[in-house]
């Protein structure tokens, strides 16, 4: 064993700033799009903060043509007078200290999602420049910092009747794989924080591309539900509101039935998205699963069923939103996923049970319609399990309990290998000889899908298109599924390149999103786009992949002599051909699935593949211009 001098020298103490420009992601979750954006919302959430505590309405956000990002707000501005202990600053001392800000003394700030006090001085860190203006006592206030080191001293540049704080910062181009900003993906959250802060107005704006948004909802959390059940069936008209406080904490819940199946609830804590939820998500679970079935009992609606309903019958086709304020959160970790405060699901469970009764009994039809939709929901339930039960008593028959018509790969370790869902017995078995069986895997796929999203989780099990999917990838499906158990790392839908092809892999898309999401949200599914063309001339051959490309490869051959062979399907391509162009991991084409915004993945499922007519025809009127028909 080599001998190593490791002394007091050997150790390392990173001062200021400088531990977070080494390791950012221990601060904002990473340096690709994700890391970016969330030093927007570092930022934002700070003017939130000032509009909870009543000082601020409006939020301007602009994406400004050299790459940075600029935040303004109407608060009350960062103090620069001089701070009492550091002796510079306060603005100074806010956007270059970690854990100093105003929101620890619960006096500035009652309520506060940027509780740590690291946000404005991480994204002034991981910044290559940010210059700050503060609004405030008549004067405009300004300071610049160049990768969160002050150039400059605290200035008065001007005066002004406006108050308020200006943030502009340009990410760091030495940390960030990532370098511009997405509209589209900025929008997602601040459409959120609009819809949880009634009546803020927030504005986002792209210079470089002239998109304009601007979010204000006066209904606030109810509003947020109608946006979910937009292009759904309510149950009922008007959204289920329920609010409460107790001992300073404050929540909000607003709830609307649909005709669907799918459970969608989205939580939060002083504004910020708790996708892992926490007590206050398990407090609303409980208190709903109770009201419920203490509706059912005492109205007498169960008779004859042998199945009682449990919360997941209860929650089939609900949309929700939690929103909850409290002063001294606690999370897990800095990117804040998970709420932990124990006290919190006592809270939520006993006033949501109460004021759900009492709606109950103020709605009888509502809430007849919500609970014998969740009797239906346990009937379904228990025909799943016996599904599943079928589904395991058959593969246990079926060779090496894998579906029959599964080409498996021969190596064992899920990370390295790939399944190709296949459109047609043709292309599969050309994709069967073409492959590399070491660690591609094939499954052909034949007959008309089933639309997922107008089915229940027994028709999706009892299904004899489906059921070969769910036992070859192994995770189960539904509340059962388990990514650990995932047979395959790459799912890659290989369909023809036509208006058919297309349909079959949107309602695999819907599939894998309404029972398998997590495929989609860890980037597990793939798209394969195979080739329209075969272009040859003498011994020059090329694959092209749109009429445009044909016409360009066709003008750079001369046109003359050059034979264009059109490929109508997979099934027309030989296994060689399938290899080069489709399968061989160096030189084919694949698109990954990914998740920036789930509730508007959510909407657009629903419009394409949902019952109601009028939003599918409004949205293929819309996209006609983008999409080439294949006659």
């Amino acid at each position: 064993m080599e001998k190593v001098n490791y002394t007091a020298k050997n150790i390392k103490v990173l001062k200021g700033l400088e531990a977070v420009r080494k390791r950012p992601a221990m601060y904002i979750g990473g340096t690709s799009e994700r890391g970016l954006h969330h030093l927007v919302y570092e930022v934002v959430d700070n003017s939130i903060d000032e509009a909870l505590a009543g000082r601020c309405d409006r939020i301007l956000v602009t994406l400004n043509k050299d790459s940075s990002c600029t935040v303004e707000d109407n608060g009350s501005g960062i103090p620069v007078d001089m701070h009492p202990a550091e002796k510079v600053s306060a603005l100074q001392v806010v956007m270059t200290l970690l854990h100093a800000g105003g929101k620890f003394d619960n006096k500035s700030y009652k309520v506060a999602g940027g509780l740590h006090g690291v946000g404005v001085s991480v994204v002034n860190a991981l910044s290559a420049w940010c210059e700050v203006d503060v609004f405030r006592n008549g004067h405009i206030y300004r300071q610049r910092y160049e990768r969160g080191i002050p150039v400059s001293e605290v200035e008065k540049v001007g005066r002004t009747d406006k108050r308020g704080t200006k943030t502009t910062f340009k990410p760091d181009d030495k940390i960030f794989e990532v370098h511009n900003f997405s509209f589209d993906y900025l929008s997602v959250r601040l459409r959120e924080l609009a819809f949880l802060n009634r009546g803020v107005h927030i504005i986002l704006h792209d210079e470089l591309s002239n998109k304009h948004h601007d979010f204000q909802y006066e209904g606030g959390i109810a509003s947020f539900v109608k946006f979910l059940n937009e292009n759904k069936k309510p149950l009922f008209l008007d959204p289920v509101l329920i609010s409460g406080q107790k001992n300073g904490t404050e929540f909000e819940v607003a709830i609307q039935y649909n005709e669907g199946f799918q459970e969608t609830i989205y939580s939060f804590a002083n504004n910020i998205n708790t996708i892992e939820g926490g007590t206050h998500l398990s407090g609303f679970k409980s208190a709903l699963t109770r009201a419920v079935n203490a509706y059912i009992k005492n109205a007498n609606l169960l008779k004859n069923e042998k199945v009682a309903p449990q919360g997941t019958d209860i929650r089939e086709g609900i949309s929700a939103v939690i929103s909850i304020k409290l002063q001294n959160p606690q999370f897990e970790g800095q990117t804040k996923t998970k709420l932990q405060n124990s006290e919190i699901e006592g809270i939520i469970n006993s006033i949501v049970y109460e004021k759900l009764l009492e709606y109950f009994e103020e709605h009888p039809s509502e809430a007849k319609n919500i609970c014998l939709k969740a009797i239906l929901g346990a009937r379904s339930r228990e025909a799943a399990r016996k599904a599943r039960e079928l589904t395991r008593r058959k593969s246990v028959l079926e060779s090496g309990n894998l579906p029959g018509k599964l080409a498996d790969c021969s190596i064992q370790d899920p990370s390295q290998t790939e399944i190709f869902l296949v459109e047609g017995d043709s292309a599969g078995g050309s994709a069967k000889m073409g492959r590399d069986r070491t660690f591609q895997a094939i499954l052909p796929l034949w007959g008309k899908m089933l639309n997922t999203e107008k089915s229940r989780i027994d028709k999706v099990l009892s299904n004899d298109k489906i059921q070969p999917i769910i036992t070859a990838l192994g995770a189960g499906i539904g509340e059962e599924f388990d990514l650990t158990r995932l047979r395959y790392n790459k799912i890659v839908i290989m369909a023809d390149a036509d208006v058919d092809g297309q349909h079959i892999a949107t309602l695999l898309l819907t599939f894998f999103f309404r029972y398998m999401r997590p495929l989609v949200e860890y980037g597990h599914v793939y798209i394969a786009r195979p080739p329209l063309f075969l272009i040859k001339k003498g011994r020059m051959n090329k694959y092209v992949y749109s009429e445009e490309e044909r016409d360009n490869v066709l003008k750079e051959f001369d046109g003359k002599g050059a034979s264009v062979q059109r490929y109508k399907g997979l099934g027309e391509m030989n296994a060689d051909q399938l290899w080069e162009t489709t399968l061989d991991p160096e030189k084919r084409i694949l698109t990954a699935v990914k998740i920036e915004d789930a509730i508007e993945a959510d909407r657009m499922f629903t419009i394409l593949m949902g019952d109601e007519v009028e939003p599918r025809r409004e949205f293929i009127e819309q996209n006609a211009s983008y999409v080439q028909v294949d006659v």
